[in-house]
């Protein structure tokens, strides 16, 4: 059975905020010998491996709404400067918008129920409105 990551993106203002931070740490990642994916990097290592690796992806919280969604490649372990364990979740480059949804703030990741993942968005769809229209929208019911 599949399981889904759900993480916020603290700092990131959109999705093409976000493709642009993880381009260039893709650039600094590729001059370390880090392979050619995007990589988040995180203190605990996900107990639900073998679900997350069935299919699941890591949906992004960005100002207070899912907006976009990344297939998880896999998961290794890492060693930080500080000689601390940690878990790099290996992530496909490309950055899937969704359509928006409301999720309040947290620490850390959380698992996410596939009937809970909203679905990948379309031309035109919420994705593309203003912050401010969207959340309109949303509370509105309208989304």
């Amino acid at each position: 059975m599949v399981v889904h990551l759900i993480k916020l993106a603290v700092g990131v203002e959109d999705v093409a905020h976000l493709a642009q931070l993880q381009a260039a740490r893709l650039q600094a990642n590729a001059l370390a010998g880090l392979g050619p994916y995007p990589r988040h990097v995180t203190r605990q290592r996900p107990k639900r491996e073998a679900e997350l690796l069935d299919g699941g992806s890591i949906y992004w919280v960005i100002k207070g709404h899912i907006r976009a969604r990344q297939h998880i490649l896999g998961l290794d372990s890492l060693v930080d400067g500080e000689g601390v364990s940690r878990c790099a979740i290996v992530l496909d480059a490309d950055l899937h918008p969704t359509r928006l949804k409301a999720h309040r703030a947290f620490q850390g990741w959380r698992y996410l129920d596939p009937a809970k993942a909203p679905p990948d968005g379309t031309a035109g769809d919420s994705a593309e409105l203003p912050d401010d229209l969207a959340r309109a929208l949303d509370d509105l019911g309208l989304l």
